[in-house]
């Protein structure tokens, strides 16, 4: 996203950076920017590629990151039905911006290891909890 991202580029940053906040990985492991940016970067590649007419999906490094790529796949895939190669242009060059803020190449991000994660908790309101849902009744009305 070297120039002034497009509508497209800018809701699509913020639907990711969305389902970055809410992705919680299993077990006792942890996000941190690392993890962030190696799932964004094997995700970029995997669209790149396919612009290319390439048919590969990489992979990403260690369990955490490749959880959070899966994840990226899944919903990229479900949003960009029917967008075409445009899409998929758009959605690798705000892939690779999150790769850059994740290293922390872009100014402005900070120098803790999880800045870009502590950025992303400040610009996007976490998200609602869902109410339980109330038990069903075992009494059935006709």
């Amino acid at each position: 996203m070297g120039q002034r991202p497009s509508e497209m580029q800018l809701q699509l940053f913020f639907l990711l950076g969305s389902l970055i906040r809410a992705y919680r990985p299993d077990g006792l492991l942890t996000l941190g920017d690392g993890d962030v940016a190696d799932a964004a970067a094997a995700m970029a590649a995997t669209l790149e590629a396919a612009g290319r007419g390439v048919i590969a999906e990489l992979s990403a490094s260690n369990p955490v990151s490749e959880g959070l790529r899966r994840k990226m796949d899944a919903f990229l895939a479900e949003v960009g039905k029917g967008g075409g190669s445009r899409f998929g242009r758009d959605a690798a060059a705000v892939l690779r911006g999150v790769e850059r803020g994740a290293r922390h190449e872009a100014p402005g991000v900070g120098d803790d290891s999880n800045a870009y994660l502590t950025l992303l908790a400040r610009i996007l309101p976490p998200a609602p909890e869902q109410p339980p849902s109330p038990a069903a009744s075992p009494i059935i009305l006709p």
